[in-house]
Parts: structure tokens; C-alpha cells; sequence
């Protein structure tokens, strides 16, 4: 019986969504922009890298097929050789551009009701919500109730946070209530108790996660987020890919924090790892611990959390650059019948506008021993990928995807 394994690359969007328009995000390009720059000459903050995109062996997964295919246009470094894996691109039809409705639309569930978020406004959180928290929390107050970039604010306002005790509320384009606080100043295990109670009563509002924000530092200039990180996720509204590989007599094995997307639920095993590379030790360490019928589902964040967020473009290119060189380390990996899958659930273009998601295509790249490659085109939706890896597994189809094996 075969296994599979799914990596999605947090944010590695292609650009050409078709409704990018409706979220003004028309022209946004994560990968295309970045080559762009490096091929100009972009060098990182600490001189590390430097010329034209290298990324060898996506490309010879079918990478630049893929991004070709969504905008017309092939990214500067990128060769696209006949795919040595199945090469697709494919467009969401989740409603947002979020982590929860890009992930579960990749397990095989899009979203498709309407998320609740907060405005664009300070304050941004109802006065009510808000003095339920302080009540229930038992906080002197709240810094922050506004639209902002995590890093920024916990900046701005971390010396303040220390000194009076109230936490650092803030939001994003995201359907998404963010808590920041320090993790001994404040107390980590009180920090997690706080969005529980966030998570209950933001849950008649539609908000999809609130997310535990810790950090460490004891001035401006050193506050530095952490890895005890939690999102505080609503479950999907039907069973996932997860769910039915476990249903089925499988393990999912769930690394970094495809856990916490999917509320828990369908994920057999936890790997939890700070940083992309550990995160790749991680998904190796799964699939040596996977059996057959396993599911090893990862998550490498840093993509997003460091680079695309942050509008680091030379960053977001050494670690594009620092996972290419890995991907020996996970084809070798594989045994025969296997399946592995590169994705990813949504953009993040560091050249556009903001700090937020940028609605795009993602990659679809399908290798494994025995996999024959080709071009697969256009997949009309996210769900085509976990129909591909049930169908691989033996799995009974679901409703809102067609397999592309």
C-alpha cells in the first residue's frame, strides 16, 4: 500500500489568480516578482546571496511550467525542462485568501461561506468584544486593536506591554484575531488560556483563527517572536483528506502547524519544528516513521511568517534557494509507490503592496518513484490535489475535486 506526502511551501504563489481583481491583488506574482529582483541584482541584508533565482530542482519538478502556465510568463533563472514530475497550476475557489481556506481547500473542503473580519478601522475590535476579553481575562486593558504587521507592532508596543500588562490585540486582511504578549512577563500558559476565551467569543463573528502571538526580549530592538506559537482554529465544516486517510486504518502525520489549521482533527501525530530547515528534518523524520496508507502533511511557514509579511525579497530568495537544495534529501526519501506533492495555499508577493496575502495560483508538483512526468495544465481548484493524493492512496473520491493522477 503506498504512502504520500503533501509540502506546502506557506505563501510560494505564481501569480494569475483569475478573480486576483476582486481582491486587489491584480498583477500580484510572488515568485515571478522575486526572480525578477534577484535576476536585478537583489542581495539579502547580510550579503548572502546575490544574482539571478537558482531553484534546480523545482525547476526540474516543473516549476516553471507551473508559473509559465499561470501568467504567461516564464520567471527569470527558471529553465522549465520537460517536468520530471506532474506539473500543474491551480486556482482557489475558497472565499479569501487565507492559511485555514487554503489548507482545507487543499485537503479536499474549499471554503465556501463568507469568513467574518474585522475593519480597516482604530479601533478595529467591536467595543464589546473587547471588554469581554479585558472581563474575562482579567486584564488591566488592551494595546493595539488595529489592522497590523505582527513584527511592527510587537515593536511598538512591547516596551508598553511590560511595563502595564495588557496584551497586544491586533488583526489583518485575514479572518484572524492575533494576541501578542511575553512569554515570561506575561506568562505563555495565561497567554493560551487568553485566546481560549478569545476563541469562544469571537466565534459568532465568523473569525477563522485567533493565533497565540509570544514572544521574548526586554526592550525595542530585541523583542523576538518565538516558536510556541498556537493557532486557536474553528474545524473544518466536513471531513478532510486527513480525516479520511484516518477513517481509513492510516496515520496523518502533521508537521509545524498543519495541526492547529485543521483544529486537530484527522492528524494522528504532531512534528513541530522552528524554521523551514528543521521543519524539513521534521517531514524526513515523518516519512522514516511513515507506514503504508500514511499521510505526512507539512507546513514550512517561514516563507510567509519571515519573508513574504515582511517584504524581505532577497530573504524570501535564499530560502526558496535553501529548500530547492533539500529536495534530493526528500526524493530519496521516498520509496517505490510513494507520492509527494509541493503546493502552496495562497500568495504573499514581498514587492506588493502592504504586508498582506495576495490572492494567486499555487504550484501543483506530483513526483515520486515511478511517476511519469507531463504538464497537467490548470486545475480549477485546490481540491484536485487532495483528490490526486486519495486517489494514490486507494481513498473513495470526494465531492468538490477530480484526481489529475
Amino acid at each position: 500500500m503506498p504512502r504520500a506526502v503533501l509540502i506546502v511551501l506557506d505563501s510560494v504563489g505564481i501569480g494569475g489568480a483569475p478573480d486576483a481583481a476582486a481582491y486587489g491583488d491584480e498583477g500580484a506574482d510572488t515568485i515571478g516578482h522575486i526572480a525578477a529582483a534577484a535576476a536585478a541584482g537583489a542581495a539579502d541584508r547580510a550579503g548572502c546571496r546575490a544574482g539571478p533565482l537558482r531553484l534546480p530542482h523545482l525547476d526540474r519538478l516543473g516549476l516553471g511550467h507551473a508559473a509559465r502556465g499561470a501568467t504567461g510568463i516564464l520567471p527569470a533563472g527558471l529553465a522549465a525542462p520537460p517536468p520530471a514530475g506532474i506539473a500543474a497550476h491551480a486556482a482557489e475557489r475558497s472565499k479569501g485568501k487565507d492559511t485555514p481556506s487554503g489548507h482545507w481547500e487543499i485537503a479536499g473542503v474549499p471554503v465556501l461561506f463568507d469568513w467574518g473580519y474585522f475593519p480597516a478601522t482604530q479601533p478595529t475590535f467591536p467595543a464589546a468584544l473587547t471588554a469581554a476579553i479585558v472581563e474575562e481575562g482579567g486584564l488591566p486593558g488592551i494595546l493595539g486593536d488595529r489592522h497590523a504587521s505582527g513584527t511592527e507592532i510587537i515593536e511598538a508596543l512591547g516596551e508598553a506591554h511590560i511595563r502595564t500588562g495588557k496584551p497586544i490585540l491586533y488583526t489583518s486582511a485575514d479572518s484572524v484575531l492575533q494576541i501578542a504578549a511575553h512569554e515570561t512577563h506575561f506568562g505563555l500558559d495565561r497567554l493560551y488560556r487568553l485566546c481560549q476565551t478569545a476563541r469562544r467569543l469571537v466565534d459568532p463573528l465568523g473569525i477563522g483563527r485567533v493565533i497565540a502571538r509570544p514572544f521574548t526580549g526586554e526592550r525595542a530592538g530585541q523583542f523576538e517572536r518565538t516558536a510556541n506559537r498556537r493557532d486557536y482554529a474553528v474545524p473544518p465544516p466536513e471531513p478532510t483528506l486527513l480525516d479520511r486517510v484516518v477513517a481509513a486504518g492510516g496515520t496523518t502525520r502533521a508537521v509545524g502547524k498543519i495541526g492547529d489549521i485543521f483544529a486537530h482533527r484527522g492528524t494522528s501525530k504532531l512534528y513541530k519544528a522552528s524554521g523551514n530547515m528543521a521543519l524539513v528534518d521534521a517531514t524526513l523524520a515523518a516519512l522514516g516513521e511513515a507506514g503504508a496508507g500514511d499521510l505526512v502533511f507539512a507546513n514550512l511557514v517561514d516563507f510567509d511568517s519571515l519573508y513574504g509579511h515582511r517584504r524581505d525579497v532577497a530573504g524570501y530568495a535564499a530560502a526558496l534557494e535553501a529548500f530547492d537544495a533539500r529536495l534530493p534529501e526528500i526524493e530519496a526519501a521516498l520509496r517505490p509507490g510513494d507520492l509527494a506533492v509541493i503546493t502552496a495555499d495562497h500568495g504573499c508577493d514581498p514587492t506588493w503592496r502592504g504586508t498582506d496575502h495576495t490572492r494567486e495560483q499555487v504550484p501543483v508538483l506530483a513526483f515520486g518513484p515511478g511517476i511519469a512526468g507531463r504538464d497537467a495544465g490548470v486545475l480549477p481548484t485546490f481540491a484536485a490535489i487532495g483528490e490526486s493524493v486519495a486517489a494514490h492512496l486507494g481513498l473513495s473520491p470526494g465531492r468538490h475535486g477530480r484526481s489529475f493522477l
